[in-house]
Parts: C-alpha cells; structure tokens; sequence
C-alpha cells in the first residue's frame, strides 16, 4: 500500500469516527454544558486517531465490515483522549500543549479538566455496553468491554502511567522501561487490534495474533514518540517537546542512544509484521499503519 493509499484510508477513518463523535457527544446547552463543551473540544480538537483506523483495519482484515465497527472505534477514542486530559495535568506530566491547542486545564481549569476525563470515560463505557447491538452479538459486546476495560485499567494503560510516574528521577532499566510502555501505549494498541477481530467475529488464534500486532505496534509507535520528542517542534508536533527530558524520565534514546533506538523500531515492526503473517489475514492496511507509525513526522 502506498503512502497515498494509507493516508486516504486515515482520512476516511478520521471522517467515520469524528463524523460519528460530533453527532452522538453531548449538546453544549443545558446545565451540565461546560462538560460538553470542554468534551468537544477535547476530543474534537485533532488528533492523529490511529486506534480507530486499528479498530477498522483490523476488523476489515479479518473479514469484517468497518462501519458496524464506528461507535466502538469513537469509544476507543474517547478512552485515548480521556487518558490524554489527565496525563497533561499539573499533578501528571504538568503540559499546556495538546494536538496544537492549549490543553483543557489551561482551557477550561483543573477542575473542569479532571471531571471531563471522567466524562469522557464514562460514555465510552456506555456506548460500549450497547455496540455492536443486538441478543445475537450480546457475546461479542462483553468481550470488547472487558478487552478495553482491561487495557484502560491498571493492568494496562493506568498501571502504566503510575509506573511512569513513580520512576521520574530515578534509575529504570531496560525491562521496566519495556513494561511502562507496553501498558501505558502498548495496552490500548493490542486491544484496538484485537477489537477488530471481535467485532469481525474472527477465531480466537486470529483474534490473539492481531493483538499481538498491536502490542508490537504500541511499541513502535511509542519509539518514534521518544525520537520525534528529540528532534521535533511544538508547531510540528502539536505538544510540547523535550518534557520527558526534562521530567527526568527515561526513554529509549535516553537508555539507548538514537542510532540504535532506530534499529529497535525496526525491529519491532518486523515483528508486527511476522504476527500478521502468522495470522493468515489480508494485513496490508495493518502493516502500511505500522510503518507510518515508525516512520511518521508527528
């Protein structure tokens, strides 16, 4: 697939679920409308909405059709998006730059900023317990909640970022350094993968291949953040760059050097790429996803 072909596929991806997010998100009058509004804008405020496009690539690969997919993929989102609130607050990574705008405590205040993550949270939840609908698919609806439950709690995403937080300023090694990232990145990526599995009603060692595709491309994804943050601007990047540095975390380049963390991303997708090999499914999309993830500007 080619670079044009991949970045058509992302559009139309970023269409579905955004298209989907603006029409279903709460309306901005009524008393609780500072909440809405500051969802809105959160949510709708850009975005690259690379688990999403996993979520379609991934149930179409496996033989199913990715608009049945659209309210679980703009649940995955608000997931995402809720996790990026909170990870830009003061008593987190401290940041007042988001996908090129400012972020939503500096927008809206703390408190405002904490409750719309919650918000967020909550109503991914809900359309989760209602997608894909239907008595015949009521299995398929408990096995997506309690994948993406699962990657967004502590055994995934928020284990992750306590990790993060609790070895700022001190020595990491190479093992929780891998572990830090294959929940608080990684998590999400292997369950988007493997939701669109479920959702394409694909067997279970389908199903497990591509969430092991995901995880692999967590990984890539999360090295090209840590290269990306060496080099890039805030203009480019939409969010602050060097606060890892400067937080005293440890990164990939910061354990490894830049040369060699370049030949781990490669590595990694080589890997992802085995896994959807193995999986006998139709991966192009899949695998032209993972290298822009390494190979992307932003």
């Amino acid at each position: 697939m080619s670079n044009v072909e991949v970045s058509r596929f992302l559009d139309e991806s970023r269409n579905r679920v955004e298209g989907y997010l603006d029409s279903n998100l709460p309306d901005v009058s009524g008393p609780a409308g500072t909440i809405a509004e500051a969802m809105r804008y959160a949510v709708l405020g850009g975005g690259k909405r690379i688990r999403p496009a996993l979520v379609f690539a991934a149930c179409e690969a496996a033989g199913g059709r990715a608009e049945a997919t659209i309210p679980v993929a703009a649940a995955i989102e608000m997931i995402h998006t809720y996790s990026l609130i909170h990870d830009d607050l003061p008593a987190m990574d401290d940041d007042d730059l988001r996908r090129g705008q400012p972020t939503v405590h500096r927008k809206f205040g703390e408190a405002v900023a904490i409750l719309t993550g919650d918000a967020l949270h909550t109503l991914a939840f809900e359309w989760l317990s209602r997608f894909p609908s239907g008595d015949d698919l009521a299995g398929r609806r408990t096995r997506v909640s309690t994948t993406l439950a699962t990657a967004a709690g502590v055994a995934g995403m928020v284990g992750g970022q306590i990790a993060d937080l609790e070895h700022e300023q001190r020595p990491t090694d190479e093992t929780m350094l891998a572990w830090i990232h294959s929940h608080k990145t990684g998590a999400l990526f292997a369950a988007s993968s493997e939701v669109g599995g479920i959702l394409a009603g694909a067997d279970d060692s389908i199903c497990a291949d591509l969430r092991a595709f995901g995880a692999e491309l967590g990984l890539t994804f999360q090295i090209a953040d840590d290269l990306l943050d060496l080099v890039s601007t805030a203009e480019t990047l939409g969010k602050t760059p060097g606060k890892d540095l400067r937080a005293g975390k440890t990164t990939y380049p910061a354990m490894f050097g830049e040369a060699a963390t370049r030949e781990m991303g490669e590595a990694s997708l080589a890997r992802a790429r085995a896994h959807l090999e193995q999986s006998g499914v139709h991966a192009e999309t899949l695998y032209a996803l993972a290298h822009l993830a390494l190979h992307r500007s932003r």
